[in-house]
C-alpha cells in the first residue's frame, strides 16, 4: 500500500467545470458538498483505503524562526496557504492507478447548483524514504 494526498485548491489549479466559488453557494449546496465528502470517505474507511482528512478554516499565517530571543515572524510576500488550500485527504491505495481513480471520483462532488464540480485536485504520493545522496 502506498499512502497519498489528495488536496483541494481554492485557486491555483485550473478551473473547475462548475466554478462557482463556494461563497456564492446556498447553505443547502454547501451541505450537500460536505455530505458527498464524509461519504466518500465513510466508503473508504469501510476498504481500509482512507487515513484522514481535513477542510480547513480560512484562517492562517505563514511563520519563521527569526533568531533566538526574537518573535516569530507571520506573513511574507508569497501566497498564502490559507488562500490556496481548502482541504484534503489522505489515501492508502495498492497503486497510483487506483489514487487517480479515486482523485477523480473525489473531483465530482457537487457544487452550485447541485452540479458536479469536476475540479481539479493534486494527487501526491508520500515520500517513501528520505531521498538518497549520491556523490
Amino acid at each position: 500500500m502506498a499512502k497519498y494526498l489528495m488536496l483541494k485548491h481554492y485557486r491555483g489549479a485550473p478551473a473547475s467545470v462548475n466554478d462557482v466559488p463556494m461563497d456564492q453557494w446556498t447553505p443547502e449546496e454547501i451541505s450537500a458538498h460536505v455530505q458527498y465528502m464524509n461519504d466518500f470517505a465513510a466508503r473508504l474507511e469501510k476498504t481500509g483505503e482512507f487515513v484522514d482528512g481535513q477542510a480547513l478554516a480560512p484562517e492562517g499565517a505563514w511563520v519563521r524562526y527569526d533568531g533566538e530571543g526574537r518573535p516569530p515572524v507571520t506573513d511574507g510576500p508569497f501566497a498564502e496557504t490559507k488562500d490556496l488550500i481548502a482541504g484534503w485527504m489522505i489515501i492508502d491505495v495498492d497503486s497510483y492507478k487506483r489514487a487517480v481513480e479515486l482523485a477523480g471520483e473525489l473531483s465530482a462532488a457537487p457544487g452550485a447548483g447541485g452540479k458536479p464540480i469536476h475540479e481539479w485536485l493534486e494527487v501526491r504520493p508520500f515520500l517513501a524514504a528520505p531521498p538518497t545522496i549520491t556523490e
